[in-house]
């Protein structure tokens, strides 16, 4: 039997799992039955701690954080790489963490799916995402108690999955819009080859930057009208939220869209209401500036190829923020090509690693990957800089859009007699002043030969693997003393006792305290067969949505509040009933909710 790996988009928005099986894709679905958009086969990236003190994630917890912020996390990939920590619950935690937990909750939704033990994944990342990004995204992984076994580039996986069902050589331009980052990519299809020839993006751009242009226009309206600032008040902001988001997906669609939130606050024991009309205009003209910024990418990532426009055969949309017209209209206005979508946006990422999933597996997969680094990577030496000797002259040895893996040396000399010790700094960016680039790590090599002269040599050699991660090491040419460095993140990293750490403690948020609870063969069942596991997570997202359908009662019409009531009883009467009644009940309730947030 083949090795099972899947493979996982890890977004900023919503992850997907899925896997190649019989020689196809197939993207898992994570709820059956509930959810909306792709048959159910998006995670929410969201992650919230409910009253009981358990864990959610996916669409639970974005139902719960509208109703309780404090206890909820989202957009955690704009965090990761960074050594931080966020609240839930009046709890710390690492963005690893909570990105663990994420893809804790795929893994098992993949098993079940399959039948199977899941240890091994590929998982995506922006093209653009750093060294330290990288490392986080697979401590994440090892935290979930997943062997990475591969991390690729998200545009670059988007092509795998484009190229699986066409043939033919063509140049292909790759615009990757998600909710919190952005990169595009220049890729050569031929045969079965999908070669990356270019990359650039900007890891801190994306749909979450139109709602949050929504969310100060409803602000900022609130202030005009009924002089009051929502922004120091939690809840009223993450309502808006969902309302700023819900907004921006009718505009995909309809030229006006309602940003409408009863009672959302109050001033003065008056309830304050929210009911603002947008035109798809107007929203264009606050997003404009941001397209226009992927759009002077294309063409940096266009030059990085040594590629025209008049070069590119195809542009293929990836991540849900390319359903907004705008984007469309100016790819096509910009490039002259109208944008492909055959294949879902929302979905082609997790396709493309699961059929590098599949090669890496073994399987016959219609497919070969080649990869490049995004990033320009050197050190510093003393030199002339604008007419002066300057100790931060950038000197780059993996070029940015080099294939990877690759390994690149220089040589370097010492600037003084006997000198016995070197710092070596490495950066990652363009400038020729190192200082203007980013340092990602140092060491210094010690024990150098007393008597050496001045200019006496040191190899320096860069190494950056198929997941982005460099090794550094630099070595005295003439006694082969040797000193390295791998840079993981360049702020901190998990050692092995805090991943086991990190690992138990989520383990415990998902009641698995042995680690295997929820796994095929280890599931604890109640006396009808029902997993314990599975039936607490219902009663706490019937907990939830009850929670807040009881909360719109107020605000909503006769027929709709009878609805509403309706749907409440049919939920708690069968919190006494099986598994399947209930969820039943749920899936009834949250669709008649997501109607009336409509």
């Amino acid at each position: 039997m083949t090795e099972i790996i899947v493979g996982i988009d890890l977004g900023t928005t919503n992850s997907e799992v899925a896997i190649v099986r019989e020689g196809r894709v197939e993207v898992i679905p994570v709820a059956p039955g509930t959810g909306t958009g792709a048959g159910a086969r998006i995670l929410p990236s969201v992650v919230s701690v409910a009253d009981d003190g358990s864990l959610l994630v996916g669409d639970a917890a974005r139902n719960q954080y509208a109703l309780h912020p404090e206890r909820s996390v989202r957009s955690i990939k704009r965090r990761m790489g960074e050594y931080t920590a966020v609240q839930m619950a009046g709890k710390d935690y690492s963005p690893q963490e909570i990105s663990a937990m994420i893809l804790r909750r795929l893994r098992d939704i993949a098993e079940a799916h399959i039948g199977a033990t899941v240890n091994k994944a590929v998982i995506t990342v922006p093209a653009y995402f750093s060294d330290a990004q990288r490392q986080a995204t697979r401590e994440a992984g090892e935290i979930a108690g997943l062997e990475v076994v591969r991390i690729i580039n998200e545009p670059t996986a988007a092509a795998l999955a484009y190229e699986s069902c066409h043939s033919g050589a063509r140049k292909a331009l790759v615009y990757d819009l998600g909710g919190g980052t952005f990169d595009v990519s220049v890729v050569n299809l031929e045969s079965d080859v999908v070669e990356v020839l270019a990359s650039h993006g900007n890891n801190h751009l994306g749909g979450d930057d139109f709602d949050q242009k929504l969310v100060t226009f409803a602000v900022d309206h609130l202030k005009e009208k009924h002089d009051i600032d929502v922004r120091q008040q939690p809840l009223a902001m993450a309502r808006l939220q969902h309302a700023a988001e819900a907004a921006k997906i009718t505009l995909s669609d309809q030229p006006y869209a309602m940003l409408s939130e009863e009672y959302l606050c109050e001033k003065d024991d008056v309830p304050v209401h929210l009911s603002l009309e947008i035109s798809r205009l107007a929203y264009e003209e606050m997003i404009e500036p941001y397209i226009a910024e992927t759009i002077e990418a294309v063409h940096v990532a266009l030059s990085g190829a040594g590629l025209t426009v008049a070069d590119i055969n195809e542009i293929l949309l990836v991540g849900g923020a390319t359903r907004t017209p705008l984007v469309q209209r100016r790819l096509e206005e910009d490039l002259g090509i109208q944008p492909r979508a055959e294949v879902d946006p929302d979905l082609c990422v997790a396709m493309g690693a699961a059929i590098q999933a599949a090669v890496i597996a073994g399987d016959q997969a219609p497919t070969v990957l080649v990869d490049v680094t995004p990033y320009t990577f050197g050190t510093s030496v003393l030199e002339y800089f604008n007419g002066e000797m300057y100790p931060y002259c950038y000197v780059p040895l993996i070029r940015k859009n080099t294939p990877i893996p690759v390994s690149k040396s220089d040589g370097f000399c010492t600037i003084f007699d006997g000198q016995t010790k070197v710092d070596i700094n490495v950066y990652q960016g363009e400038d020729p002043d190192a200082l203007n680039n980013i340092e990602i790590g140092r060491f210094t090599i010690e024990g150098l030969r007393e008597d050496a002269p001045a200019g006496n040599a040191l190899i320096t050699t860069f190494s950056l693997d198929v997941n982005g991660i460099l090794q550094v090491t630099s070595r005295e040419k003439e006694t082969g003393l040797v000193h390295s460095i791998t840079i993981d993140n360049a702020i901190s990293r998990f050692t092995g006792d805090k991943l086991a750490e990190a690992r138990e403690r989520i383990d415990g948020l998902f009641g698995d305290q042995d680690g295997e609870v929820g796994r095929p063969g280890a599931e604890v069942t109640s006396s009808g067969g029902e997993t314990v596991e599975g039936g607490r997570r219902l009663r706490v997202e019937a907990a939830a949505l009850t929670e807040k359908a009881e909360r719109l009662l107020a605000s909503s019409g006769t027929e709709d509040a009878e609805d509403l009531v309706n749907g409440i009883e049919a939920v708690k009467d069968r919190l006494a009933g099986s598994d399947a009644e209930l969820k039943t009940a749920i899936d009834a309730l949250a669709d008649l909710l997501y109607y009336l947030d409509a």
